[in-house]
């Protein structure tokens, strides 16, 4: 039994800044799919692995993960706006996005800091998310973006300054 609910659980980790991503692929219908993660992590160097944690209830997820291909979009810290359609459920969150198919075959959103194309490696079940393993099979980071970095803190969109 625990001395806390959800509430002060969200909240209390909601101080720890993470990382903003958009996950993007095509679904088993052709269509382009993608979704808002604050939970991407470099997860092993040899092999070349990342990770990140969908909930079990994302539709978005479940339409991607039969593909076996996703490309990880890093957000800059000026595509709020991409931060934000992509983090909630509906049709055609591509509409005015600009984006061109990666290596792999999924949509790279333009502006992005960097991207990582992956081959689905593992998708575990932990509690009411999984923790979906890809391989890194392609890296991309365009030259003509912002040098900062987005992050979640508290809830809310941060921008991450880094020096050069």
């Amino acid at each position: 039994m625990t001395a806390f609910d959800s509430r002060q659980f969200r909240d209390v980790l909601g101080h720890v800044p993470t990382s903003v991503v958009v996950v993007t692929g095509i679904d088993s219908d052709g269509i382009p799919q993608g979704i808002t993660i604050g939970s991407f992590v470099s997860v092993s160097l040899e092999p070349p692995l990342v990770g990140f944690l969908p909930g079990t209830q994302s539709k978005t997820w479940n339409s991607l993960k039969g593909t076996g291909k996703f490309c990880v979009n890093v957000l800059a810290e000026n595509q709020a706006d991409v931060c934000w359609r992509f983090a909630k459920e509906s049709d055609d969150r591509f509409a005015g996005i600009e984006w061109a198919p990666s290596l792999n075959g999924a949509p790279a959103i333009a502006g992005s800091l960097a991207h990582i194309d992956c081959d689905l490696h593992s998708d575990v079940l932990y509690g009411d998310h999984y923790f979906v393993v890809g391989h890194v099979t392609h890296l991309h980071t365009p030259t003509d973006v912002s040098p900062h970095a987005m992050a979640f803190y508290r809830g809310k969109v941060v921008e991450v300054a880094f020096p050069e």
